[in-house]
């Protein structure tokens, strides 16, 4: 009887570390024209990356009537993270090419080198008017950055 409680036990704190390590871990946010958009970032070498670079004040245009992009001043450490993706709206993602974000206003095709960050939380309704904003400021929410 023990060692079935033993074998239990053991599977349930493996399920834990292998499984309840949440995908999304940090957050950050979109600051601009008294509005915000609250982005939950995955866990990845790009977000980890981008979080180091925080806090940046950014102009986002749009592209294509499907993107809301800017350019970081510094290229993202993609070691570690997925190689491409198929965007889906609202989504947070990191053109590696160009070296630009990109938040989707609609549902896009899979495209090589599109690393997917992270997807809107909150703040849905800010998203279409980002491109307007004169500067946008991106912080950290929380101070812990994944390992």
């Amino acid at each position: 009887m023990m060692k079935k409680f033993l074998i239990v036990g053991l599977g349930i704190i493996l399920s834990t570390l292998i499984y309840g390590e949440e995908k999304m871990l940090n957050k950050v946010r979109f600051i601009f024209d008294n509005r915000e958009i609250v982005v939950a970032l995955e866990k990845n070498s790009a977000t980890k990356s981008l979080l180091v670079q925080l806090p940046l004040e950014l102009k986002f245009e749009n592209y294509g009537g499907i993107e809301k992009i800017s350019y970081l001043p510094k290229e993202l450490d993609i070691s570690n993270a997925p190689k491409s993706c198929t965007p889906k709206t609202y989504d947070l993602t990191y053109y590696s090419p160009w070296g630009n974000l990109a938040f989707f206003t609609k549902d896009f095709r899979h495209s090589n080198g599109l690393i997917p960050l992270g997807k809107i939380e909150s703040g849905f309704e800010n998203l279409e008017d980002i491109d307007k904003a004169l500067s946008v400021r991106i912080e950290k929410l929380g101070d812990e950055i994944y390992e």
